[in-house]
C-alpha cells in the first residue's frame, strides 16, 4: 500500500497499482462489484494480446485505482454520488454544476492514485 495524503477517514490505504492489490481493496470498499472488475480485466487482457499491447491492461489498471479511490474516501464517494444525484435535477443550473463536480472529483482522483 502507498502513502497518500490526508482525507479524513479512508476505508483502507490507497493500493498499490497491480490486479492482485486492487482486487483486494475492492473487495473491502465495494465487494458488489467484484465481477465487474473481473470482466473488464478479461476484456483489458484480451485486447492487449490482440493489440499486443500492454495500453488496455494499464487502462484498466488506471479505471479501477480511480474507481477505488473514490469508493474508499467518503468524503470522494460522497461528493460522487451527490453529483450524481443531481446531474437529473430539472434545473439546469443545478445539473451543470453536477456535471462540474462529477469532473473535479474524478480529476482529484486521477490525480491521487498517478501520484
Amino acid at each position: 500500500m502507498s502513502t497518500q495524503a490526508d482525507h479524513g477517514h479512508e476505508l483502507v490505504p490507497r493500493p498499490e497499482l497491480t490486479p492482485d492489490a486492487l482486487r483486494a481493496a475492492l473487495a473491502v470498499v465495494a465487494p458488489g462489484r467484484l465481477d465487474e472488475m473481473q470482466a473488464t480485466k478479461d476484456e483489458a487482457f484480451a485486447q492487449a494480446v490482440e493489440w499486443q499491447s500492454l495500453s488496455p491492461v494499464q487502462s484498466w489498471v488506471q479505471i479501477w485505482a480511480k474507481e477505488i479511490e473514490i469508493a474508499r474516501r467518503p468524503d470522494l464517494s460522497a461528493r460522487y454520488a451527490q453529483a450524481e444525484k443531481d446531474l437529473e435535477h430539472e434545473d439546469p443550473a443545478i445539473a451543470r454544476e453536477a456535471l462540474r463536480e462529477l469532473s473535479a472529483v474524478l480529476e482529484e482522483a486521477l490525480k491521487a492514485v498517478r501520484g
